[in-house]
């Protein structure tokens, strides 16, 4: 269902919808009132999507398995505030405010984890849907509107400014749309103005025609000026972005998560290994093989010869997977290695690809629906970095 290449760029929050293109669940209306609860998806303080369960087996390469438990902070020192990707199959061209599994697996699987690191908020917003996308692909649209996910979106930034920052340092992240929405919040809302000084790193992930892009040759984000690229787990108020692909299978020149205007180039910070070269992933998988397109999988992933039960949600590879930014030409990735020993007892190989119906492998996607999971364990070493630098400069100042 997922196959159309224009597609892609839809998901990824990154095309031009017609103004006339509106309906009663479309039009400009008025931006949701952040004030109720209804309308979060994880907020601090409550049982939610960012509560669940999120206990992860590490399978060393032997097969041996040890149970890792996991503790969010209650006492975290700053903030991190998240927009999902495309997840929803509402069948209106822009989701309404449920939160629904999709909504949850989503934050499961790409942002329950950061609360080991920050006090947690991610507002629902009436995001382009799959179904709207896949219509407007096929020659046959409905009604749709981008703008009103971002107006959403602005709305409870604002709101969570007013009433629950205080002052504190914030992590945003994205991933693919939530990417693009992002991207214009902090082109818009937070690049050369004072709020500026509280954002301790912006995680702008899988986004595509340069939502976060560079000059060829410079370090400054080109759409965020006072922005750079994060070069070193401690740098502060920086972006970090990529998109990843199996090694063996690199993305083709045009692939759209590597298109951008001319003379730039998507960002590719490798969380493994910020400053450059290669790194060790330090990937959170789904247990189940579950992805955020689909997430529940025809049948079980298995991890270990012979198959052995696993109880925990997550599991974790050691060692199986590294990853190395690539410029070669015109595109620009981050490419994801395996490490498999052949007389392993444990999988050598992730699931990650996209497949589409006819059970065809879509090889301009990636590793895309597993952006996040793959570097999850890097990204929160490196917040927690981050943190401990910003906390220190905020005491001298």
């Amino acid at each position: 269902m997922i196959g159309a290449a224009g597609l892609l760029i839809a998901l990824c929050g990154s095309f031009e919808v017609r103004a006339e293109s509106t309906s009663p669940n479309t039009e400009a209306a008025m931006p949701a009132d952040y004030s109720d609860p209804a309308h979060w998806l994880c907020r601090p303080g409550r049982a939610d999507a960012c509560t669940a369960k999120l206990d992860a087996t590490i399978i060393a390469e032997n097969g041996s398995m040890t149970h890792e438990a996991y503790h969010a902070d209650p006492d975290a020192p700053i903030d991190c505030f998240y927009v999902y990707p495309t997840v929803s199959h509402e069948p209106t061209g822009n989701a309404d405010f449920a939160i629904d599994s999709d909504l949850t697996f989503a934050a499961i699987q790409q942002f329950a984890r950061f609360g080991a690191r920050c006090r947690l908020f991610a507002p629902v917003y009436r995001q382009i849907t799959i179904p709207a996308l896949v219509a407007l692909f096929s020659g046959k649209p409905i009604p749709m509107n981008r703008d009103l996910g971002y107006s959403d979106v602005l709305a409870a930034w604002q709101n969570y400014l007013a009433n629950d920052n205080h002052g504190r340092g914030f992590v945003l992240v994205g991933h693919s749309q939530g990417t693009g929405v992002l991207a214009r919040l902090v082109r818009e809302e937070i690049d050369g103005r004072p709020i500026r000084a509280q954002l301790v790193s912006a995680l702008l992930i899988g986004g595509a025609l340069g939502d976060v892009r560079v000059k060829t040759g410079d370090t400054p984000a080109f759409v965020f000026p006072h922005i750079p690229v994060c070069r070193s787990n401690a740098e502060i108020g920086c972006v970090i972005g990529f998109s990843s692909f199996r090694a063996e299978t690199p993305p083709a020149p045009g692939t759209l998560f590597e298109k951008a205007p001319e003379g730039t180039h998507p960002v590719c910070a490798n969380p493994a290994a910020l400053e450059g070269g290669s790194g060790t992933l330090e990937a959170y998988l789904s247990t189940s093989g579950a992805l955020i397109s689909s997430p529940e999988p025809k049948t079980p992933f298995v991890w270990t010869d012979p198959p052995y039960p696993i109880e925990t949600p997550f599991v974790k590879v050691p060692g199986l997977l590294s990853a190395s930014c690539v410029e070669n030409g015109q595109v620009v990735y981050l490419a994801v290695s395996r490490n498999a020993a052949q007389d392993g007892r444990r999988a050598s190989d992730i699931k990650g690809d996209l497949i589409n119906s006819s059970g065809a492998l879509l090889p301009s996607w990636g590793l895309h629906l597993i952006d996040v999971n793959l570097t999850m364990g890097n990204l929160l070493s490196i917040v927690g970095d981050e943190t401990r630098t910003y906390l220190a400069q905020s005491k001298k100042n």
